[in-house]
This record gives C-alpha cells, sequence and structure tokens, in this order.
C-alpha cells in the first residue's frame, strides 16, 4: 500500500521528506537536459504507462516521479509533448470519477475487508494525485501566458519560436470542468463519513481563486462557469464556509472584473443546492464591515456595492431576508454603499414580492417589508449626498418602468420628482427630469391627462357615487387611495378598474417615440356614465381619477420651473427638459403646450448638443408626413410668437428649408394659405403663411419671386385692411425678393408698387397702431428696391409735411412753439405731426443706410476691377506686367493717388451723411429744416406733458438725427438725458435709453462724460426702463464698446431686481462677462463688495449678489489673490457691518491648500474684527470646509488656526465684558462723589437749589448708565432686525436715515471709544457741581 498523498503548498515542496511517511517525489529527473528525442520517449514512455496500467499506478513511485518531473519541467515542454501528457492525466482522472460509484456498490457485498479498504486508498490517492498534476499544469500554463504577455517579443523572437501548435484554452475548459465534476461526484467512501480532507478541499478552493484573479480566463464561459461550480461546491456542499468568504470578499475588494461572476457562483450554488448559506454568510460580512472602512476604501466600497446589487438581482427573495443587516449602513459616510444599498431595495422592490402563494398572514408581511423599503427610498431622496439622490431618483424610474408602483404611491413619487427639479445638483436635475418622463410614459391614468377631462370625469362618478351610498356622506377620497392589495396585483401594476374605459393595452407603456400629438378629443360624459359595478369598484375608481387628477395638476404646476431649466447652464438640463415638455405635450399637459414654444430661443446657444435638441424637438412636433399639416402648424406658430420668438423661428426655418426638411411640398401648401386656396382660412392664417415663406427666403430667395404679383394684389390689396399686419408683412416679402426678381418687378410692375407704398406712408387707411410699423417696412422696400431711393422719399417727407399744414413751411409753427403759445397746435392734428416726425426721421435713417451701401458697392466694384485688371495683365504678359503698366502704378503709390481715391469716397460719404440733418449753412435741405423745429418741440416740456403720444414720436425722430449728425448730437446730449430723467411716460423714457446705446456705439467720446447718467437708468423705478438698460449695457459692455467703470455696482444690484426677467438678464450678463480674458469679475468684485456695503441693501440681497459673483471666478490662483484682497479691506475699517460682509464673502470662496495657508499668514489684518459673533461664525465655516479636503499636514495647521480663532474670540469677548464693567464701576464712582459734594453745599441755605440741582442729576448719570447697558445687551437682538428696518424707513421716511444710519455705523467705534467718553462725562459732571458750589459762596 502507496503511502497517503498531501496537498503540498508549493509544487518543489514534493520533493521534502516528511516524518509521516507522506507521498514525495524521489528519483526526480531534469528535463531540461535532455535531447528533444530523448525528451520525446521519455513523455511517450509516461504517457503509455498512464494508458496502459491500472489508474491508481499513478501511486507508483517511479511513474509518479516521472510524471512529477514533467510537471516541474512543464514551461520547456514542446507543445506535442504538453498535449499528450495533459490527455494522459485528464482521461485517467475522467475514468477514475466513475468507478467511485463501482467501489460504493463494492463495499456493500464485502464490508469491513481489507483488500476493499486499501482499493478505496489507492483510489483516493490516484483521485488527489491527479487533481494535483491537473490544477499545477492550469496554474503553469497561465503563468506562462502572462509572462509572455507582459513581456515586449521582438520580430527576431517571434521567428525562432513559432507559436504552440496547439489551442490551450479548450484543453484548460475541459481540465477545469472536470475538476468541477469531482467535485458533484459522492466522494463520502473516498474520504471517510466524516467529510472531505480539508487538505484537499482548501487546496482546490485556494487555487480557484487564483485563477478568478485573472481577468482574461473569465472571458473563457466554459472556464469561469467551472470555476464558478467549484467555488460552489466547496462552500456550500464541503461546508468551506468561512475561508470561502474570506477570500470572495477579498477578490471583490481588490478586483473590479469579479464581480459579476463571484455573484454567479453564489446564485448557482443557491440553485443547485438549495442552500443559501454562502450568500447568507457574505451578506452578513458585509453589515459587519464598519462603515467607516467603506469611506477609506472608495474603489472596494464601490465594488461590493455592485456585488450586492447584482446579488439582489439574482437572489431578490434571499436578500430580503437578510436585508436588516445592511439597513444600518445608510448613516455610514460613504455615498457608494448607500448608492449600492438603493439600488438592492429597488432589485427587492421589483422582485422579491411577485409571488401570491402563502397565506395571508405571509401576503400582509410582504406587503408590509415592501412598504418599509419603498419608504426608505422616499426618505433617500433627502440624502446628503448628490449621487445618492441622483440613484434613488434612477431607481425609481426602474420601478414606474417595471409598474412596480402602486396609484397610491403614485403622487408621492411625483412630488419627489417635481421637487428635485430644483436641485442644486445637475446630475439629481437629471435624474428628476428622466423620472418625470418615465412617469409620464408609464403612468396608469391613460394617455391623456388633461386637468379639465378629468374633472368632468370625476364629478360624474361622485355623482355615480353618491347614487350608490344616499345614506352616507361622501368623505374626502383623496386621503383614502386604496391600498397596495387593492389596486394592484402581485407585480404592482394597477387593476383595470381604476381607469375610465382603459384597455390592458393602454395601461402598457407607450411607444418610446414621441408620437407628434396625439388627436383624442376630451372624453365628454353624459348624464348616465357608464357602469363600473358595485360600490366599492366606484370608490376605487374614484380614487383613480382623484390621484389621476392630483398627478396631472403637479406636472402643470411645474411648467413655469421648465422653463427656468431651459435657461440653465448645463446642457443636461436643457436637453432633459426639451424631452420631459414634448412627453407632457404627448400626455396634453396644460400649458406645455406654451413652455415648448420658449424653447425656439436656443436655436442661437453655442452649445451644438442643445440646437440639435431643439432641432429634434421642432421636427418632431410640427414637421409631419403631410405638407398642409406642416405649412399650418408653422404660421399657427408664426402667428401667436413674440418678437424675439419669431427672430429664433426664422433662423429655424432657414436651416430646416436649406437642410430639405421643409419640403417644396410644404413651400407649395404655405403658398396655398396665403392665396387663399384652401377652404377655411384667414386672413390671419395668409400673413402668417406669408411670414413662413419670408422667412424661407432668407436661405432660398427664390421662394419669392413665383409669386409676387399674388403678393402685390393680396398683401397690398383688399385682404391689407381685413388683416392691415398683412401690408407690413408684403413689404418684408418685397424687401427679400432676389437681385432677378427686383429687376422683373421695376420692368413689370414698379410704378404701380411704389405708388402703393407711397400711399400706405402717406394715407391714414391703417390703423394709428399697425401704421407705424408698416410704413417702417415700406420706406425700407422702397430704399431696397427703387433705383433712385431718395427722390420718392423727398415726395414722400414733402406729401406728409403737406398733410399736416396748409402752408408752405413750418416757421409759422416754430415762431409760435418758440412763444410757448399752442394755439397753433389746436389747428394741427397731434397724429399727423407725430406720423410726419416719423417719417422724416425714418426716412433719414434710411438714407444714411442707402449711402453705407453705396460705398461698400463701389469700393467691392473697385476691388473687384483691380483684380480683374492684374489678372488680364499676368495672363498677357506671361506672369509679367508691362513695362508703362508698372511704371504708372509706381508713380501712383509715390504720389499717394491710390491712397486719396480712398480718401476722396471717405469724403464724399462723410459730406453725404451731414447733408443728410444739417446741410450747407447757406442752402436749408428738405430734413435740416425739421430739425431746428423738432429740437424746440422736444425742449417744450409743457407741450410734452399734454401730448405724450407727440413726445414719444418727437424723442424717437430726435434721437434717430442724433444717430445720424454728430454736431447735431453734441448739441442735444443735455436734452436727451433730461428727458430720459424727467419723462413721465415709460415708453419714452425705454426708447431714449435704448437710443443712448446706439449713439454711445456711434459717438463714444460724446456719450463717455454721461456714463454715470446711463449707468442710472438701472434704477428706473419702470421695469421696461430698467430692462432695456440691462440690455444696452451689456450689450455695450461685452462688445468692448464701453468700459466697465466704477459703476458696475448699479448692475450687480440689479442680481437681486423684483422682476424675474431682469434678474436673469443680469445674470446671463456677468456669466458672459466672466469668459472673457481673464475674467474681469474678479477686478471688480472688491469695488462691488465696497459699494454694496455703503448702500441699504438687505442681507440677503447682498448674500446673494455675492455668492453669485464669487461662483462666476474659477481659477485657484484668482481665489488665492481674492483671499489676500478681501483680508486686507479689513484694515481700517471699523463698522461691524462691513465686517460681516467682507467675512461672509472670504466664507463663500472656494479655498484651496494655498488659500488657507494665505488666511492664516493674514491673521493680524482681521484679529479685530473676531469679537463679533458672526463674523467669527463665517470663519469657522471657512475651517470646516478646508477640513474636508486638507491633507494631514495642512489639517493640523487648520486645527491650530481654529484653537487660535477661538481663543481670540474668546478673549474679545471677554474685554467687551471688562470694558462694560469698567464703565459701569466708573460711573457708580462719579455717582457717589456727586453725592458727597452735594451735602456739603448744604452748608449754605442759599445753595439749597444747587443742591437739588445735584440731587436730580446724579441720579440721572445712573439712570443713563444703565439705559446704555440695557442697550449693549440688547443691540445684538436688534441687530438682525435693523437692516430691514432701516430700509424700508429709508424708502418711506428719508428724513429718519439721519437718525439711523450713525447708529448702525458706529456699533464698532463706541466700544472702543468708551472708556474715554465716560471719563469725560465724569470730569464734567464734577467740575459742573465744583463750580455751583464756588457761585453759591460768592453770593
Amino acid at each position: 500500500m502507496a503511502p497517503n498523498f498531501v496537498f503540498p503548498q508549493t509544487l518543489k515542496a514534493l520533493e521534502e521528506e516528511y516524518e509521516d511517511n507522506r507521498f514525495c517525489a524521489r528519483n526526480t529527473i531534469d528535463i531540461a537536459s535532455l535531447r528533444p528525442s530523448e525528451l520525446e520517449e521519455f513523455v511517450k514512455g509516461v504517457s503509455f504507462d498512464l494508458s496502459d496500467k491500472e489508474l491508481f499506478c499513478v501511486e507508483e513511485q517511479d511513474v509518479f516521479d516521472r510524471v512529477y518531473s514533467l510537471i516541474r519541467g512543464y514551461s520547456v515542454l514542446p507543445s506535442s509533448c504538453k498535449f499528450n501528457i495533459v490527455e494522459s492525466l485528464r482521461s485517467n482522472l475522467s475514468v477514475l470519477l466513475p468507478n467511485v460509484d463501482s467501489l460504493t456498490r463494492l463495499s456493500e457485498g464485502q464490508d469491513g475487508e481489507s483488500p476493499v479498504l486499501d482499493r478505496v486508498a489507492s483510489h483516493r490517492n490516484a483521485f488527489k494525485i491527479y487533481t494535483f498534476f491537473l490544477f499545477s499544469i492550469v496554474l503553469a500554463e497561465e503563468s506562462n501566458i502572462n509572462s509572455s504577455n507582459n513581456s515586449k517579443v521582438t520580430a527576431s523572437t517571434r521567428k525562432k519560436h513559432p507559436i504552440n501548435s496547439w489551442n490551450w484554452e479548450p484543453q484548460r475548459g475541459r481540465i477545469v470542468n472536470l475538476i468541477a465534476n469531482s467535485l458533484e461526484v459522492n466522494l463520502t467512501l473516498l474520504f471517510g463519513s466524516s467529510g472531505l480532507d480539508e487538505n484537499y478541499v482548501s487546496f482546490v478552493a485556494r487555487k480557484s481563486f487564483s485563477l478568478f484573479e485573472n481577468a482574461t480566463l473569465l472571458k473563457d464561459s466554459d472556464t469561469k462557469d467551472a470555476l464558478c461550480r467549484i467555488i460552489g461546491a466547496c462552500a456550500t456542499k464541503y461546508q468551506y464556509m468561512a475561508q470561502s468568504c474570506a477570500s470572495i470578499m477579498h477578490l471583490i475588494h481588490k478586483y473590479d472584473f469579479v464581480v459579476t461572476h463571484i455573484a454567479d457562483a453564489v446564485a448557482g450554488a443557491e440553485r443547485k443546492y438549495s442552500d443559501g448559506s454562502l450568500a447568507s454568510s457574505l451578506i452578513r460580512e458585509i453589515g459587519r464591515t464598519n462603515p467607516k472602512d467603506y469611506v477609506k476604501d472608495t474603489a472596494g466600497a464601490e465594488n461590493v456595492g455592485r456585488f450586492m446589487v447584482e446579488l439582489a438581482d439574482r437572489l431578490p427573495k434571499l436578500l430580503s431576508t437578510n436585508i436588516g443587516v445592511l439597513v444600518p449602513h445608510f448613516g455610514g459616510d460613504s455615498y457608494k454603499i448607500r448608492n449600492a444599498l438603493v439600488g438592492v431595495l429597488g432589485k427587492l422592490v421589483a422582485k422579491a414580492f411577485k409571488d401570491e402563494e402563502g397565506e395571508l398572514s405571509s401576503k400582509s408581511v410582504r406587503l408590509r417589508t415592501k412598504q418599509a423599503m419603498l419608504e426608505i427610498l422616499l426618505e433617500r431622496c433627502r440624502d446628503v449626498a448628490a449621487y445618492t439622490r441622483s440613484r434613488v431618483l434612477h431607481v425609481w424610474a426602474e420601478l414606474c418602468e417595471e409598474h412596480s408602483v402602486s396609484i397610491g404611491l403614485w403622487n408621492e413619487v411625483a412630488e419627489v420628482a417635481t421637487g428635485r427639479l430644483e436641485d442644486k445638483s445637475a446630475i439629481v436635475r437629471k435624474s428628476a427630469l428622466n423620472l418625470l418622463i418615465m412617469m409620464l410614459q408609464h403612468n396608469p391614468f391613460g394617455p391623456q391627462l388633461r386637468i379639465a377631462s378629468f374633472e368632468a370625469t370625476l364629478e360624474q362618478y361622485k355623482k355615480k357615487l353618491k347614487e350608490l351610498e344616499p345614506d352616507i356622506l361622501t368623505e374626502s377620497v383623496i386621503s383614502e387611495l386604496p391600498s397596495e392589495s387593492e389596486t394592484c396585483n402581485g407585480d404592482g401594476e394597477v387593476d383595470d378598474v381604476n381607469a375610465v374605459g382603459m384597455t390592458k393595452e393602454q395601461q402598457e407603456s407607450l411607444s418610446d417615440s414621441c408620437l407628434p400629438h396625439i388627436e383624442e378629443d376630451t372624453v365628454k360624459m353624459n348624464s348616465s356614465v357608464p357602469d363600473v359595478g358595485n360600490l366599492e369598484q366606484t370608490r376605487a375608481l374614484v380614487a383613480s381619477l382623484e390621484a389621476g387628477l392630483r398627478f396631472s395638476k403637479s406636472i402643470a404646476a411645474k411648467m413655469p420651473t421648465l422653463v427656468q431649466l431651459m435657461a440653465s447652464s448645463s446642457a443636461t438640463d436643457v436637453e432633459n427638459t426639451i424631452l420631459l415638455l414634448m412627453r407632457c405635450r404627448q400626455f396634453q399637459i396644460d400649458g406645455s403646450e406654451e413652455c415648448l414654444r420658449k424653447m425656439l430661443p436656443l436655436v442661437f446657444s453655442q452649445d451644438k448638443s442643445i440646437y440639435e435638441a431643439v432641432e429634434n424637438a421642432f421636427i418632431t412636433i410640427y414637421i409631419s408626413k403631410n405638407p398642409v399639416e406642416t405649412a399650418k402648424n408653422i404660421l399657427n406658430l408664426a402667428i401667436e410668437s413674440n418678437i424675439g420668438d419669431l427672430a429664433a423661428l426664422e433662423f429655424m426655418v432657414g436651416a430646416l428649408v436649406s437642410k430639405g426638411d421643409i419640403s417644396s411640398s410644404a413651400m407649395s401648401a404655405l403658398w396655398d394659405f396665403f392665396c387663399f386656396n384652401i377652404s377655411g382660412t384667414t386672413a390671419e392664417q395668409s400673413r402668417g403663411a406669408l411670414y413662413v415663406l419670408c422667412m424661407a427666403a432668407k436661405s432660398n430667395p427664390g421662394v419669392l419671386g413665383s409669386h409676387i404679383q399674388d403678393i402685390i394684389d393680396i398683401g397690398l390689396g383688399r385682404w391689407a385692411k381685413v388683416e392691415p399686419l398683412l401690408a407690413r408683412t408684403a413689404c418684408i416679402a418685397l424687401q427679400r425678393l432676389s437681385q432677378e426678381d427686383k429687376e422683373k418687378l421695376l420692368s413689370s410692375n414698379g410704378s404701380r408698387v411704389f405708388s402703393i407704398l407711397q400711399g400706405l406712408i402717406t394715407g391714414f387707411w391703417l390703423p394709428e397702431n399697425i401704421w407705424y410699423a408698416a410704413a417702417d417696412r415700406a420706406i425700407a422696400a422702397i430704399y431696397t428696391i427703387h433705383p433712385t431711393p431718395e427722390t420718392l422719399a423727398a415726395d414722400l417727407v414733402k406729401k406728409s409735411l403737406n398733410s399736416v399744414f396748409d402752408f408752405s413751411g413750418g416757421e409759422e409753427l416754430q415762431s409760435e412753439t418758440d412763444s410757448g403759445n399752442d394755439g397753433l397746435l389746436t389747428t394741427v392734428q397731434v397724429g399727423k405731426l407725430s406720423r410726419y416726425l416719423f417719417v422724416a426721421s425714418h426716412v433719414a435713417m434710411n438714407q444714411l443706410v442707402y449711402i453705407e451701401s453705396c460705398l461698400r458697392k463701389i469700393q467691392k466694384q473697385k476691388v473687384y476691377k483691380e483684380k480683374v485688371e492684374s489678372e488680364s495683365q499676368m495672363i498677357h504678359g506671361n506672369g509679367t506686367m508691362p513695362g508703362d503698366t508698372a511704371k504708372e502704378n509706381g508713380i501712383n503709390a509715390e504720389l499717394g493717388l491710390a491712397a486719396s481715391e480712398d480718401a476722396i469716397l471717405d469724403t464724399l460719404s462723410e459730406r453725404a451723411e451731414k447733408e443728410i440733418v444739417s446741410g450747407d449753412l447757406k442752402e436749408k435741405n428738405l430734413i435740416g429744416q425739421c430739425t431746428p423745429f423738432l429740437s424746440k418741440l422736444c425742449r417744450n416740456f409743457n407741450l410734452m406733458q399734454k401730448y405724450p403720444e407727440l413726445q414719444a414720436s418727437a424723442m424717437l425722430a430726435l434721437c434717430r438725427f442724433m444717430i445720424i449728425d454728430a454736431n447735431f448730437c453734441d448739441a442735444n446730449l443735455q436734452l436727451l438725458f433730461t428727458v430720459v430723467e424727467n419723462a413721465q411716460s415709460d415708453v419714452v423714457r425705454s426708447n431714449c435709453t435704448i437710443a443712448l446705446g446706439d449713439l454711445a456705439v456711434r459717438f463714444p467720446n460724446l456719450l463717455e462724460p454721461w456714463t454715470e447718467n446711463m449707468y442710472s437708468r438701472l434704477q428706473d423705478p419702470s421695469v421696461s426702463v430698467r430692462k432695456n438698460a440691462v440690455l444696452v449695457l451689456s450689450h455695450l459692455i461685452l462688445n468692448d464698446m464701453m468700459k466697465v467703470k466704477g459703476y458696475i455696482n448699479e448692475m450687480a444690484m440689479r442680481l437681486e431686481d423684483e422682476d424675474e426677467r431682469i434678474s436673469n438678464l443680469a445674470r446671463l450678463f456677468f456669466h458672459e462677462l466672466s469668459k472673457k480674458g481673464s475674467n474681469p469679475v474678479y477686478n471688480l468684485l472688491p469695488d462691488i463688495l465696497g459699494k454694496l456695503t455703503n448702500q441699504n441693501l438687505k442681507r440677503e440681497s447682498f448674500c446673494n449678489i455675492m455668492q453669485f459673483l464669487i461662483g462666476s471666478i474659477k481659477k485657484e490662483k484668482q481665489m488665492e489673490a481674492l483671499v489676500e484682497k478681501l483680508c486686507n479691506r479689513f484694515s481700517g475699517v471699523t463698522d461691524t457691518r462691513q465686517w460681516e460682509c467682507i467675512s461672509y464673502c472670504l466664507s463663500q470662496l472656494a479655498f484651496t491648500e494655498k488659500g488657507m495657508k494665505k488666511l492664516m499668514e493674514l491673521f493680524k489684518t482681521f484679529e479685530h474684527a473676531l469679537s463679533e459673533e458672526s463674523v467669527t461664525d463665517y470663519f469657522r465655516n471657512i475651517i470646516t470646509k478646508a477640513k474636508k479636503f486638507a491633507k494631514p499636514e495642512l489639517r493640523v495647521c487648520v486645527e491650530e488656526f481654529e484653537d487660535k480663532l477661538n481663543k481670540f474670540h474668546a478673549e474679545k469677548k471677554e474685554q467687551e465684558v471688562t470694558a462694560r464693567n469698567a464703565q459701569i464701576h466708573h460711573q457708580k464712582i462719579g455717582h457717589k462723589e456727586g453725592f458727597v459734594i452735594t451735602r456739603n453745599s448744604k452748608e449754605d441755605g442759599a445753595e439749597s437749589d444747587t443742591s437739588e440741582d445735584g440731587e436730580v442729576i446724579d441720579p440721572s448719570i445712573g439712570v443713563v448708565a444703565q439705559s446704555r447697558n440695557d442697550v449693549s445687551n440688547f443691540k445684538s437682538a436688534e441687530s438682525d432686525e435693523h437692516s430691514g428696518a432701516s430700509s424700508e424707513l429709508t424708502e418711506s421716511e428719508p428724513g429718519d436715515v439721519e437718525v439711523q444710519s450713525p447708529t448702525s455705523n458706529r456699533r464698532g467705534a463706541s466700544r472702543s471709544r468708551a472708556k474715554k467718553s465716560n471719563r469725560k462725562g465724569q470730569n464734567n459732571d464734577i467740575s459742573a457741581s465744583t463750580r455751583r458750589n464756588m457761585r453759591s459762596k460768592q453770593r
């Protein structure tokens, strides 16, 4: 009988001899020393012995030694030899396994006989030896593969050592599968009734776990499955539990690629052996781990979390019974573990409670468990970590998709999701938007969620419910939603009774593609509603309708928030908001259509993803396969859009026309709408169709050429009287004709068109409010089409002037205006005068534009001519210019004739521009005659106040003339700023504010001294004026046309404007300003801080402004520099409010390690301010933030700084208390001395009055001292209310400012001067009483 084989720690350990007479290798052979032929013969001999002899011949010493020698030198064996030895060992072990069953039958017949026991021992030895050698081969081969992969193989090496001729992967899979099969055989006879040899199980498990560390090996499914079976068998079947759990946890913590495979192994063991002890042990091991350990090992925490989620997905019921040991980790600091636990709960809710078998009591327990899990998920939506909040919302989306959320819980989830739309983290907002999309897609209430429809249906069924229960008062149903067992089945899906007329197909998830528009009418309920069953079913239906109505209202209420999210700086916010609004529109949520229109301005976004999202949404909503429907959608959108949306729509239509997304058939349909070829078309729709065609003409000018006659006949004909804006749109269409179409129009219908346009401008058939817009476009059309527009424009001005006055000129009116007599204006219609001023000023502006266009045309022709000449000369001269031409060009260059031509052009253009308004001094031009009268008219403030419409028109004309002529601008700037500050009309002030922006662009030097006045418009009481001021200043500053001067604090105050749109515009301004250069906001911040602290701003507003501005500074160096700048501002400041403001700004900075060191170095600058509790609190906040990112060395410094801060604060507070006590003590001493002096003065009878004075005065000192003490104690409570109260008083009673502001500003200084003032008061009291006594004695 051979000695027992014991698994060694290493392969070479078999060569050592042990005292317990275990099997070992005695006569080994050095394989490396053999020649190839000898080696091949040696391997063949070993293979022959293994196949020819009995299976357990391997325990013969000679065979064992030879096999061991081959395994030891396995790496140097050629591929054929490797194949032979592997096949021999594997086939012997595969034959040996069935013999175990025959041994079992043999042992039953011959119990206790020694031959049988010897045979069993031989089988056991052979089994272990084969297993050991095969595992050793696998490990050796994998080690060779890894080393070859890690080392660089040169080309010469590859030539010397060709690739192995055998494929190792199938062999490896067969070997590992064979070992896995061996563990599944009944091995109790081989190893005894006490169980398997622990040495054998330990070896197999240890080697299997080592193979799990190879990521490449796990990609082979056969090998991976076999390893999973081995681990499951060792841990579960053979009770190798503790060691397996430790090895599994080590693998999970160290290698992320093993997580799913280990989960497969654990789940496979539970299914195969119906024993979940391995999974339970692992869960308990994870639960026992200290939560702080997961904070240190973030990678391990992530792997453990993934493993828990994978396990919950595979074994939901088992994990649901052990979830209690994991729940405490929700209180840990590792957000990755909390994320995983949230995912686990989601898997359990979806999968662990589906079966309906069992007793009623067990069902109720499961429902309670599920409800508890859902409550935890709701609670986790408020987790401190943004990643966890995002993960929870993602889990809720998965549950909605799997129909695992009941109606009773639906609205709670919806409220959580809508609340998270305003989360400060972008990833949370993204998850909330996705959750709402999923809730709409899988909602249990129906395909349309219109509030009116729900209310009508609910009202009908409430009446039905009252009829079914006449004797019972109807209770509020919304608070008594049906329980989960009543409203959902085991899968959490809603029963059919919960929807009105809904089939099962309607309750399933709707199509993922957002349908254009669900053409489904609102459900109209007649007096007889469908009977849904008995009383309980009707109650459930009413509850379901209540829940649906509440869900629809909760989504509709968040439309303003969604509009705000579309203006977010995060592209994901914008994209997902658009997707949600499209889904809302699909389900007919109230307000979704209006919100979607507000996405149009986003087409101007520089972010490509946002533009693509808007474009895709536009195509999905408005572009359909039916061209008539497409045309109708777009023209209706154009009719309902405002000016800003029309600009965006024009951009979008132009892009889609150029891409071909708007087809030619859709364009034909638009023409049909314009020409009234489609029945039911209104004049408004005709105008909308023509406007869309004008938009398309920007990218394809030939669109309008085929219907020029229709534009004239319809747009400028009788339909213009029905729809006045149609005339304006027709003028726009004439402007956008191509050059060929314009020439065709001039040749065919030119005179007719110009007479129509002239009649439109000088006639009175258009309404007053529309005439201005139409005349604007008509004059522009004349200047675009007419070959000599100035002649026709002159006639327009003359006719307009003649329509106002019955005399030849305006001298009489001017003299009347100068004298202040408005009697003549009673005979002149104000409306006609306003129109004349508009026509004259607008002609002047268009004349200026026309002159500039002519200049550009001449310059372009000149460049083109020079280019053609140079090319022709190069061709004729074979690349060289003729001598005469070259000589002539050289002479012209020397004389400066070429430059003089450009100078002549510039002089002519300047003269032409100047002649528009000023003209020659000797000759008055047509418009120049109007300007003196206009200037004096605008200065007649009494007249302007009497006729506000005239003032609006006159000031608009004045601004236009000022834009044209610099001299006229300089002469009337004072008048313009007087009007912009004092005019009663908001329209006038707004127009003037906008004109100031144009003037600043055209004449920056003239406007530069008036910069402060321009900024003062930001404080205008009118919302429209402030909004235009913000827009104008933003345009000027961002385009470098105005320097950011010391008044930028006025713009900063608009961040907290009461009007939300102005606030958003100011935010956009500072956001764009921060992108310029090295961020000008960084340089402006100290100046803004200094000026804001001196203004009566509410504390909350100040904090919001500074928080936003500091948030726009991202560079670390700028943050560090700001630390020094802000700390230095403490020096020389004694006002407590300024201390608080500066310290608040410091607390908002994103501190780095250098920044913290800088703050510690500058401690001396702000130590005097630490007496204030609020200032100290801000510095404590800084320290708290620093501790989160500080390294151990810096953390020690931060803690020392904290101790120093607290110590200094305590000392300052103690000094204050001491000073206050000393003040009280001195006052008491003064009271006693005064009392003694008073007693001495009583000796003289005539001195009684004086002594009475002393007695009256002295107690008052004590009273004053007590009152001062009370005031000082009450001051801290009063300071919180002071800022708000003072601002109110400042607005209502300006006189109170002089009383309050010194009080608020002297708090810090009064304490430092307390002793001196008290001592002076004391000395004055004593000296006064002494003088009175002296005077009494002299008497």
